[in-house]
């Protein structure tokens, strides 16, 4: 079997877009982790979850993922409910996952499909298709042809001298052609490709690029069925580069009218005592109230991944305003600048 490369045309529609999206970020001048509050970020992953969902048929409302992500009890479907938690759960662990490891995209896919499909985590061991009623819109690969053609696409998309806002664009569409898995493949790409993009631009992470979709969710199906039929996954790219052009601008615009600020504005990275950001005062005052807590603990709490709260606890602690004692496991926190107001 021959090396799986994609086929595809790099058309000027895709390259405009392309440079437009990195623009929209450059313009912010806030391309960092720190970018957003956790509050923001908290909001723009439940409105991630739950377009992701909706696309796939889940009937749960955008205020009871938000209930689910709080905490609270709510009343609908138990799968419904169940994949809402898988999807929570997966999205926790994501920006941690190395976007090119095999190991890493099976474990995301049996925390997404955990309950939901007996082997969540495993690719598929039998004949897939995608239909119209009784009409066959698409016949993926054989199962025997799945490791391999996997393996390939990631090593192609690590590789491949492309943009990587356009790479991953054709990954996603790549991976919905191959259909790894007996369920679970449309919200796996979704994931997949924006864990891709993260490593481009970490606000990418936070934009809910889902919603876009879910908005355009039959031009989303066309643009794949499109791509099959003319096999030019190019015009799958365009579309998906469209989303990521209108979520970038949203961004943009919520930036222009203040509700996301700068150091320069006196915002997430401003502060006191020396560029205290937003979210190095929520850590503290995590510790504050519970000197106890665990690095994890605080990335859960504040809905942030972990890498991105282990950066920030080192800044603190490189800027003497923060200690550990004792060990990790059983250890504590201690503030040392008191003159902070958390």
């Amino acid at each position: 079997m021959e090396n799986y490369t994609p086929i595809y045309k790099i058309t000027d529609e895709i390259l405009t877009s392309a440079y437009e999206i990195a623009a929209d970020l450059e313009r912010i001048n806030i391309i960092r982790e720190n970018a957003l509050t956790p509050e923001l970020r908290k909001e723009n992953r439940i409105k991630t979850i739950h377009s992701s969902l909706w696309i796939e048929a889940n009937s749960l409302t955008l205020q009871q993922v938000t209930d689910i992500v709080n905490g609270k009890r709510v009343s609908g479907p138990a799968k419904d409910i169940l994949e809402v938690k898988n999807a929570i759960t997966a999205y926790d662990e994501l920006l941690d996952c190395d976007p090119y490891n095999e190991k890493d995209l099976l474990k995301q896919h049996a925390l997404l499909m955990n309950g939901l499909v007996e082997n969540a985590g495993k690719y598929r061991n039998a004949g897939v298709g995608v239909f119209s009623g009784n009409v066959p819109i698409h016949i993926a690969p054989p199962h025997s042809q799945v490791t391999i053609l996997m393996s390939q696409l990631l090593e192609w998309v690590k590789n491949a001298k492309l943009p990587q806002v356009v790479k991953s664009c054709i990954f996603h569409y790549e991976f919905e052609f191959i259909h790894p898995f007996m369920d679970g493949n449309g919200r796996m790409g979704r994931m997949w490709q924006t864990l891709l993009l993260y490593q481009t631009n970490p606000i990418f992470a936070w934009l809910p690029v889902e919603t876009v979709v879910a908005h355009n969710q039959q031009d989303y199906y066309k643009a794949i069925r499109r791509s099959t039929t003319n096999n030019d996954s190019g015009i799958f790219a365009a579309f998906m580069l469209h989303a990521l052009k209108e979520a970038s601008a949203d961004f943009k615009a919520k930036y222009e009218r203040g509700e996301i600020k700068d150091d320069k504005n006196g915002g997430v990275n401003g502060g006191v005592n020396g560029g205290v950001n937003e979210l190095q005062k929520s850590i503290l005052s995590a510790m504050k109230d519970n000197p106890n807590i665990t690095i994890a603990q605080i990335a859960t709490f504040l809905n942030t991944p972990k890498r991105t709260i282990e950066n920030n606890v080192r800044k603190l602690k490189d800027k003497k305003i923060i200690e550990r004692i004792g060990a990790d496991k059983d250890g504590r926190w201690r503030i040392l600048d008191n003159h902070l107001n958390c």
